[in-house]
């Protein structure tokens, strides 16, 4: 007997704020010398804005793995070694505690040498390197730039789309930064992509339905970390269980019922997605550069 198979789940989020927001960056491109593209290192893939080649043109380019405390090590291993391989220059950080953040800086002048020695020659040699950070909703834009400028120089929150406007932070006399918002496209590749998007947080949670989210999630838990499962809830997945079937287990595990004993399998649902933003599963990585989605 087959487990049944995931559910069908339509994320698809493009608010009318999105277009502005690609206006705006890439009118910036005018202004900055180089772009910092900040990825989550759960989901290297599909936090890679498709749209951000075309609107950063060939703009020196850092790719910064943030979260990296909540993803695999040794899968974020391979994820630099991938982007390496393809000639982009690659930094782990994790601008919640502070990890890897110091080095943004180095990175950026060794980037950004050439252009340093041109503007030197010019008599130029004062002027603030100037890089745009871009990513995708809530990855953590403006708590790295908090972070480096050492102060609440940007607005940060756990929503998506909380930056508003063009906001330039001077982080030393040799360094400024120009905080987006996050943009997302109008069309996911694939469910897998926007379900690791939701997974992440990247999505508003209004815009999909948190049971089946967490549904599948638990079916590729059971299909690639089963032991997540039982070291959090407490319980061995039955290899034959559909993802409700082992969501309404998790909740009866927590005591989550409602009236006449029946499972809470939305609050179930909702303290899942909590727990894995707040990385209580462990480091888990969602993609791998071989699968492109062990989660898809």
């Amino acid at each position: 007997m087959e487990a049944t198979p995931y559910q069908n789940m339509q994320i698809q989020w493009f608010p009318g704020h999105m277009t502005k927001a690609q206006r705006e960056i890439r009118e910036s491109m005018k202004l900055v010398d180089a772009v910092c593209e900040l990825l989550d290192a759960r989901i290297p893939a599909s936090s890679r804005n498709p749209d951000i080649d075309e609107l950063t043109g060939d703009k020196p380019r850092l790719l910064i793995l943030n979260r990296c405390d909540l993803a695999d090590p040794a899968v974020t291993a391979r994820w630099r070694a991938h982007f390496r391989a393809a000639g982009l220059r690659v930094l782990e950080t994790d601008a919640k505690s502070g990890r890897g953040v110091k080095e943004l800086p180095l990175a950026l002048r060794d980037i950004l040498k050439e252009k340093r020695a041109a503007l030197a020659e010019k008599g130029q040699a004062s002027r603030p390197m100037r890089v745009v950070i871009l990513g995708i909703p809530n990855v953590g834009k403006s708590t790295l730039i908090n972070r480096l400028a050492g102060r609440r120089a940007a607005v940060a929150g756990d929503k998506p789309g909380v930056t508003r406007g063009r906001q330039w932070i001077r982080i030393d006399r040799e360094l400024e930064l120009l905080d987006t918002p996050g943009i997302l496209w109008p069309r996911f590749s694939s469910q897998a992509v926007g379900e690791a998007l939701a997974l992440t947080g990247a999505i508003k949670t209004e815009v999909f339905d948190t049971e089946a989210l967490a549904a599948n999630f638990l079916l590729r838990l059971r299909a690639t970390r089963p032991e997540l499962i039982e070291q959090r809830y407490k319980f061995a997945p039955d290899p034959e269980e559909s993802g409700y079937a082992l969501l309404e287990r998790a909740a009866r595990k927590r005591g989550m019922l409602i009236p006449g004993g029946e499972a809470d399998t939305e609050r179930m649902a909702r303290t899942l997605l909590r727990e894995y933003h707040a990385g209580k599963l462990g480091a888990l990585s969602l993609e791998t550069p071989e699968s492109a989605a062990i989660f898809g």
